[in-house]
């Protein structure tokens, strides 16, 4: 998975990011639209039980045109987004609804393309196996899109996004760059780029002959989170957008520390089927009608937004 933006506070938010309650951890969690979707104006997120977002309120034919028949047939895509990546995507005020940009999103590119859309909770690392297995149509959870993936799923590119630690306000660690943390423990998602990069890092740093680094590896962002605020880590290790959300809901126990990197696209990811097409023209029309933006603007992370000359189907540069 896997820029710093305003954030606005929600209690769910801070119960799954500081008191860490199991906000993220069944997938049974879901979030359900028709293709009539509707939105907030306001720039700060909605504190609403649902992720509705603006756009067309019907399909737009020649994109309709372009899904499989097989997902046109059912009318619903079910979209599976780990839900402990706030603001991307987490679990709303009601306990169970997935919000967030991706979940918005997913709506408003269903309504281009004339579907219902499920956005149902999945942990991170089963999602793209899902895909493959027919259990998932898309997946929209903060994905870096790799050449790696790209060998089992393709990606729609939407989004740009760095990589950033943060640390305990106080007694935590500092570091400068990721060169900095041969020697100490790193907290991570399961399954994420910033759980490969700790690897590699600390391959590294034995190279160099230091200290390695201990990674610890969780099935989503909430059990990262504890572990720094527990002391069994030193530094947290998310995307930038979520890394800064997750300071910003820490009510000071957190703080950035080092500086973002890595900057890469995020991507759709959805089976080798031709799915990506349609999505691919979909994104394209909610761009020129000011839907993404909307969205991204919505949950206060527009800096990560890309041109369109950007979009594209597979589109990794590493």
């Amino acid at each position: 998975m896997h820029t710093l933006r305003t954030w606005r506070l929600a209690p769910v938010a801070v119960l799954c990011t500081v008191a860490l309650a199991a906000c993220g951890s069944s997938s049974n969690n879901s979030s359900s639209s028709n293709t009539s979707s509707s939105s907030s104006s306001s720039s700060t997120p909605s504190t609403s039980s649902t992720a509705s977002t603006s756009g067309s309120s019907t399909g737009v034919a020649s994109v309709e045109a372009l899904v499989p028949a097989a997902i046109k047939s059912k009318g619903t895509l079910t979209v599976a987004a780990d839900a402990s990546y706030a603001p991307n995507e987490f679990i709303g005020p009601d306990g169970h609804t997935v919000v967030g940009m991706d979940a918005d999103l997913s709506k408003a590119l269903g309504a281009v393309m004339g579907l219902k859309v499920n956005v149902v909770n999945a942990t991170f690392d089963t999602i793209i196996p899902g895909l493959s297995a027919g259990k998932f149509d898309m997946g929209a959870s903060s994905f870096t899109d790799t050449k790696a993936r790209e060998k089992s799923v393709d990606f729609v590119d939407y989004f740009i996004a760095g990589e950033s630690f943060f640390t305990k306000a106080s007694g935590g660690t500092t570091i400068s760059t990721i060169a900095d943390i041969c020697g100490k423990t790193v907290a991570v998602e399961k399954g994420t780029t910033e759980e490969a990069d700790a690897g590699t890092q600390g391959k590294k740093c034995k190279a160099e002959g230091k200290p390695g680094v201990t990674v610890l590896s969780f099935s989503d962002q909430n059990g990262a989170n504890l572990a720094l605020s527990s002391g069994r880590a030193q530094l947290g290790f998310a995307d930038s957008p979520v890394a800064a959300y997750q300071v910003k809901q820490s009510g000071g126990q957190f703080k950035l520390v080092g500086a973002a990197y890595a900057n890469a696209p995020y991507g759709l990811a959805m089976p080798k089927n031709g799915l990506a097409k349609a999505v691919l023209a979909a994104l394209q029309q909610l761009m020129s009608n000011g839907t993404y933006m909307q969205i991204l603007t919505k949950w206060g992370i527009q800096s990560g937004a890309i041109p369109a000359s950007q979009v594209k189907i597979n589109g990794a540069t590493s």
